[in-house]
Formats: C-alpha cells, sequence, structure tokens
C-alpha cells in the first residue's frame, strides 16, 4: 500500500459519489464498513449504497482537500476537508466538511472499512 494508491482509490470514490456509480462504491467499501454521518447516525455499507440506489443523494460538486495521510502497515488513514453541493432526500445544501477514512488492504483490493464526517463551521 502506498500513498499513490490510496490517492488513486479516493479519486475513484469521489468520482462514483459524483456519478451515484453502485458498481464502483461496491467494489470500494467493505461490506462491513461503518461510518458515522454528520448528524452522528452510524451507517452500514448497505444503508449507504441505498441511499444512491434510491437517488435519495445527488452530488453536484465535490472539491476535497486532502490535509493528511498515514499509512499503518496495511491499513491508511486520511482526513481531508470537502465542498459538497448537492440534494439529500429533496433538500439541497451545500456546505464544507471535514472526513476521517480508513482503507485497508484486501485480497481483493484496498477498501474502506470506516470512517466519520462532520459540518466545518466557518
Amino acid at each position: 500500500m502506498t500513498e499513490t494508491e490510496i490517492l488513486d482509490q479516493e479519486n475513484r470514490l469521489y468520482e462514483a459519489i459524483k456519478e451515484s456509480n453502485i458498481n464502483v462504491l461496491e467494489e470500494l467499501l467493505h461490506d462491513d464498513l461503518l461510518f458515522v454521518l454528520p448528524s452522528g447516525d452510524v451507517i452500514t455499507k448497505e444503508m449507504d449504497l441505498q441511499s444512491y440506489r434510491d437517488g435519495n443523494l445527488k452530488i453536484h460538486k465535490l472539491i476535497p482537500h486532502v490535509e493528511h495521510l498515514n499509512i499503518i502497515d496495511d491499513t491508511a488513514v486520511i482526513s481531508l476537508t470537502m465542498e459538497l453541493k448537492g440534494n439529500y432526500s429533496g433538500e439541497d445544501f451545500e456546505s464544507k466538511f471535514h472526513y476521517i477514512r480508513f482503507w485497508k488492504t484486501f485480497p481483493t483490493g484496498i477498501k474502506v472499512v470506516g470512517g466519520s464526517g462532520r459540518i466545518v463551521h466557518v
């Protein structure tokens, strides 16, 4: 696992989010993923994918700014801020978020196993 590999996976993730590409998201997210939303709710991979399948989440703008990337054996921890503009359940939103995401190497590839996001108050 290298920094370049993680950044490549992050870029694939950003594109999949913007395009609501379920197939790529299915590949990149581990089956046992846990993610803490800005609301404090904890979601699983299936819950995340369902929001795209149902059309509840549409991202129109996504601008990431990577802050830190640490690689520890077969795991990477990345923190970033992201400017997002989109629509969730019929409500438009535009905000800046701070994320931490955990990537881990498996025989089937590098996958997201967990993370958290929060709104950045400026």
